[in-house]
């Protein structure tokens, strides 16, 4: 299989199968498919792992996804929204620690008092950094007009993840309701590509009904968008959810995770130039989970600079890792002795390459 293996990653373009073949390879082969990625991250836009601060702004969530704690129905999350100044005082951390960006995620909130002290955040953190600081934003489905002004403000990046690119996985997964339409959040993705931003997206792998054609048409999906970066991580459940409520399943959890760590480096390969996410959900499974994915071919980490006494409250699923402490010498746990051949680069946004091709291209 190795010698199959190697001559499918040595075609100019991978098809479907090609893909199928990739996410299916044994235990014995899969580390040539992560050297391979690992290579096409240096060769095409070098080993740096870039930093984005994360700050949770707010667990208050319109939506009722079926995977999610936080979702609106679910009592019993203590719900919290950070102040003005807890939120500029985690990004001016993050400006002292030389992260170069922060990312401000939120549960979707379309009321206009939301809307309105987002953008007076985002104008406030370019002022006080002196325009140093990059933003990023995963703040769910807006209009085009919210897009624009939170642009306009400053921020250069924005994060939908659509989850599941197949609309039939997608509706399993979230209520038939019109606050949960897969053609929406399509639309909401070429708006913030419109707008200008670096588009992000991403799926949770080892959804239930998912398989493995799924996952293939999900990098085929990101792929074919023309995405500027990447972030997914594993199904971890949620025992106060629907999909969630006999707590996680330990059985195939770790199936997940490598599964997952298969489908960074397959989009590494087929997508060289773009920015991808070694999320926290794979630290929740194992302590060197992103460290694994970073060696696999992603290159951003986002250590959690949210006030240690909101993190609870923003359990998106369970057993996720947190840092009550964030200095100099401890960053949010990640340990980069285990990332040999890489650096850390500090005091710059990190802009992916991609984006400058694809914006030249319009």
């Amino acid at each position: 299989m190795a010698i199959g293996l190697s001559s499918i990653m040595d075609k100019k373009e991978l098809d479907r199968s090609d893909i199928l073949a990739m996410l299916q390879c044994g235990e014995e082969d899969a580390p040539i498919l992560f050297r391979r990625a690992s290579d096409v991250r240096d060769r095409h836009i070098g080993n740096n792992i870039y930093l984005r601060g994360l700050i949770e702004y707010s667990n208050i969530c319109g939506k009722n996804c079926l995977y999610c704690g936080i979702r609106r129905e679910n009592k019993k999350v203590e719900r919290y929204t950070m102040t003005n100044e807890e939120v500029i005082d985690a990004a001016m951390t993050a400006h002292r620690l030389n992260f170069g960006s922060i990312a401000i995620q939120s549960g979707e909130n379309p009321s206009s008092a939301f809307i309105d002290n987002m953008e007076e955040l985002i104008r406030t953190i370019r002022k006080r950094t002196g325009g140093q600081l990059g933003i990023t934003l995963s703040l769910g489905e807006q209009t085009r007009e919210t897009y624009q002004r939170w642009f306009d403000a400053g921020a250069h990046r924005y994060l939908l993840r659509i989850e599941a690119a197949s609309e039939a996985l997608y509706r399993r997964v979230h209520p038939d309701d019109d606050m949960h339409r897969y053609n929406r959040r399509i639309e909401c993705l070429r708006i913030i590509q419109e707008t200008g931003y670096q588009t992000g997206t991403g799926v949770m792998v080892g959804l239930p009904y998912q398989t493995m054609s799924h996952l293939a048409d999900d990098i085929i999906f990101m792929r074919d968008f023309d995405i500027d970066m990447c972030g997914m991580g594993p199904f971890i459940e949620h025992s106060d959810t629907p999909l969630g409520v006999r707590g996680t399943d330990n059985l195939f959890i770790k199936e997940r995770f490598n599964l997952t760590l298969r489908m960074i480096a397959i989009i590494r390969i087929i997508m060289k130039d773009i920015n991808i996410v070694a999320s926290t959900a794979m630290q929740t499974i194992d302590a060197a989970g992103r460290e694994k994915a970073i060696s696999c071919g992603a290159n951003v980490v986002m250590p959690n600079l949210t006030p240690s006494k909101y993190r609870n409250g923003y359990r998106i699923y369970e057993g996720k890792p947190g840092y009550s402490v964030i200095n100099d010498t401890n960053i949010s746990g990640l340990n980069f002795n285990m990332i040999p051949g890489t650096t850390l680069a500090l005091g710059v946004w990190g802009d992916t390459p991609h984006y400058s091709r694809r914006m030249s291209r319009t």
